[in-house]
């Protein structure tokens, strides 16, 4: 089943703070909007998103403005060149940007930053893709065996990468066949066998398949959890959610189309 990541959903309290954040520190465009009653949803990235790239959308529920991180939910990361991750997180510094971690605290390896809802955002040494392009998305898993079959048996995702340490483990899977700058997903397996609370500032994932119900139909056989079908979303999309709880919403195409 070919269905690269499309998007990651965020809910933010302010959506004119979230998008001028966005596009000032990241250079993010709008990419579309869907206005309903009750919500808005933004669409944000790089100018190039790629083929197989992935954007951020923005969901903003009108009159709300308060949201439960928890911690099931960890972070995006976006690409910046090998070269360039002090140079570009002292640009953010020096923009205002909340200090988090910055990549001495993380080796020299890595760096962490936070948007204006208290959403996470890795910077990732990549030599490939466009500046700020989203690189993966990393959730929390209870049970590692079981979220990576998960994403290997039921989306077909292979298992790309591993860095093992002495209480955590993060595994990688990418959809098979995608462009190099496709998003992944990154498991991350804690060994002290904690919970997690999936709170309701992360809302999902979303995978493009080229037929929704043929798609749908598959992840029924592969025994996926049934939680809103086709036919209750008129159609337009469906959601399953992993062992863990998270949402993976399937729609055709790209919803920037």
């Amino acid at each position: 089943m070919h269905a690269p990541l499309d998007h990651t959903m965020v809910r933010v309290g302010d959506l004119e703070a979230s998008l001028e954040f966005y596009t000032t520190h990241f250079d993010y465009e709008e990419k579309g909007r869907w206005e309903a009653d009750t919500f808005t949803n933004v669409y944000v990235g790089p100018e190039d998103v790629g083929e197989d790239g992935a954007v951020l959308e923005l969901t903003y529920n009108h009159g709300e403005s308060d949201y439960e991180m928890g911690d099931a939910w960890g972070h995006i990361a976006v690409r910046v060149p090998e070269d360039e991750l002090q140079q570009r997180y002292d640009e953010l510094m020096e923009g205002g940007v909340e200090d988090y971690r910055d990549p001495e605290s993380c080796g020299n390896r890595y760096a962490f930053v936070k948007d204006p809802d208290g959403h996470e955002i890795e910077l990732v040494k990549r030599d490939y893709g466009p500046l700020w392009s989203l690189d993966h998305t990393m959730i929390r898993v209870e049970d590692a065996d079981a979220a990576l079959g998960f994403w290997t048996r039921k989306f077909e995702y292979e298992h790309t990468g591993r860095w093992e340490a002495d209480s955590f483990a993060n595994y990688f899977v990418e959809p098979p066949e995608a462009d190099r700058e496709a998003m992944a997903v990154e498991l991350t397996y804690n060994y002290d066998g904690r919970t997690y609370t999936m709170g309701d500032a992360w809302g999902h994932l979303a995978a493009r398949v080229d037929d929704l119900d043929e798609a749908w139909d598959r992840l029924m056989t592969r025994e996926a959890d049934d939680y809103r079908d086709p036919e209750s979303c008129d159609n337009m999309f469906a959601f399953t959610r992993t062992r863990d709880g998270h949402e993976i919403e399937l729609l055709e195409g790209r919803v920037t189309d």
